[in-house]
């Protein structure tokens, strides 16, 4: 009976739109107080253990990072480099749009900064240049999903430090996926543009596409040294996050000289202020995970996939559809902590890597960044445009049938998308 009220009372408070972290800390104080013999102090201890983990230090120093790259102007630079590459074409800037956001994945691993940063110097030009509000808003929206699945990923950081999965593993595993998001998202652009005649930019002068290329050099470097760094063991993802934010710093102050330190406590107030609420929600989820255990939920769920999966194939069809449905509502954070751990067993039993099944929860997750009512990166998207959301989700609709396709694709043969790491004896 109490499990039943406990169930209720979270579906009520989500109604109501209390915010998920805060609902999952109370639903297990709630849960836990009516345990006689586990004294409600256990939530507090669980929520700082949940939070004492060097591998999670890298979530506050990568939005830093983002917001370095932001505030320094480096992401402007990005844009106008991909912009010269591609402008040109019929439907340029939204093809810029989706490669800078490639780009900028391998910095910051947040799809939510990627929609702030490149959003509120693309969508403004779209608009201008002679794009629709409605696509305008869903390729920007939509590609920014990329930001988690291109290493670095702050989910995926998330999800070794629950699973003990190999960090490098994942971030090398997102590396084919990501890219093949980007380019099916490209062939969703090239056939809209010549069905709603795409508008062209103008062509980069002879010799600007070196220049800038030249210019935003430094930038560019930045993924590279951080996954080279952590697939060749130099540094671990925290190490490299920290390196990241310092690196993005430096370049920042005295290389293009575009931020100033005077800017620096504004910047770190904003990180905090971001990080906070993933963090929070860590913290509150590894408390409910003690209430799920007792109630012996990965038990229950293992006896369900017992009777009724028999195959990996099926498995993996019912987590996607399972994740899809929780994505709506809840961050891809939260949404791991509360049931990895009641998932994974029953997917190793079936023979699929720890990997594997990181890589397509984390893709499936990012949907929910572009599907309301969650929707973090669409709601960003759509107040840059000041457009409704109902309109803003029919122009990401066409992009979310690209990042279904990989998804699938990923799940059920694996090996397109773990050959590299395969290959470098990461798994």
């Amino acid at each position: 009976m109490t499990a039943f009220l406990i169930i209720g009372s979270f579906v009520l408070l989500i109604t109501l739109g209390v915010p998920i972290a805060f609902v999952i800390g109370i639903i297990s104080l709630a849960g836990i107080s009516t345990i006689p013999f586990i004294p409600n102090l256990t939530v507090f201890m669980k929520m700082f253990n949940g939070l004492n983990s060097f591998v999670l230090l890298a979530i506050p120093l990568f939005i830093l990072a983002a917001n370095i790259m932001n505030h320094g102007k480096i992401t402007e630079m990005l844009v106008k480099f991909c912009i010269a590459l591609t402008g040109s074409v019929r439907g340029g800037l939204a093809h810029a749009n989706i490669l800078v956001s490639m780009i900028f994945a391998g910095v910051s691993g947040s799809s939510q900064a990627d929609t702030a940063g490149v959003g509120k110097m693309l969508i403004p030009a779209m608009i201008k240049t002679g794009y629709d509000k409605e696509n305008s808003v869903g390729v920007t929206a939509a590609s920014s999903t990329i930001g988690v699945i291109i290493p670095p990923s702050i989910p995926m950081v998330v999800y070794s430090g629950l699973t003990n999965a190999s960090v490098a593993a994942l971030f090398i595993g997102g590396m084919v996926p990501g890219i093949l998001v980007g380019l099916v998202m490209m062939l969703i652009v090239h056939i809209l543009g010549e069905r709603k005649n795409f508008p062209r930019y103008e062509k980069a002068a002879p010799g600007e596409v070196g220049r800038l290329f030249r210019e935003s050099f430094p930038a560019l470097l930045t993924p590279l040294i951080i996954v080279g760094g952590i697939t060749t063991g130099w540094y671990t993802p925290t190490e490299a996050a920290a390196f990241a934010s310092v690196y993005a710093m430096l370049i920042s102050l005295f290389y293009y000289k575009t931020l100033r330190i005077r800017e620096m406590p504004g910047i770190i107030k904003e990180t905090l202020k971001l990080s906070s609420l993933s963090l929070f929600a860590l913290a509150t989820a590894s408390a409910l995970g003690e209430l799920l255990g007792y109630y012996k939920a990965s038990e229950h769920v293992a006896g369900f996939f017992a009777a009724h999966v028999g195959s990996p194939e099926m498995f993996m069809l019912i987590v996607i559809a399972f994740f899809l449905f929780v994505g709506t509502f809840m961050d891809a954070i939260p949404a791991m902590i509360l049931f990895m751990p009641v998932i994974l067993p029953y997917a190793l039993k079936l023979g699929i890597s720890s990997v594997h099944l990181g890589v397509v929860v984390v893709m499936t997750l990012a949907l929910g960044l572009v599907t309301p009512p969650y929707g973090l990166c669409l709601l960003i998207a759509s107040s840059i445009a000041d457009l409704s959301i109902e309109k803003s989700f029919i122009g990401v609709l066409p992009y979310i049938s690209a990042l279904m396709i990989i998804i699938l694709v990923v799940a059920m043969f694996p090996n397109v998308a773990f050959f590299l790491p395969k290959m470098l004896g990461l798994m």
